[in-house]
């Protein structure tokens, strides 16, 4: 069963507490030199995570992701004839 998960960007200030974020949800990626983490919650939880996180004292800000609310259907989309053409071929 998938469950829904949000990315969360968590900017801090010092990279020695990043063990701390772990707890809270999983750790994508972390950028050393710009001090930011991302890391996916499930977005049932996504407020209650994001208020704890604001109580650390070495976090700075915390952005949501958007892309699960962006619609990826689009209407009308014509392709390339030049595309179809490849496709055809082969090539």
């Amino acid at each position: 069963m998938r469950t829904n998960r949000q990315g969360l960007i968590v900017w801090f200030q010092h990279t020695k507490n990043i063990k701390q974020l772990k707890r809270l949800g999983h750790i994508l990626y972390t950028s050393k030199r710009m001090k930011y983490a991302v890391m996916y919650v499930e977005q049932d939880e996504i407020e209650e995570v994001e208020k704890k996180l604001l109580k650390y004292p070495f976090i700075s800000k915390v952005d949501r992701s958007y892309k699960p609310f962006v619609r990826t259907e689009y209407e009308n989309a014509k392709p390339d004839k030049a595309k179809q053409y490849d496709y055809k071929m082969g090539i």
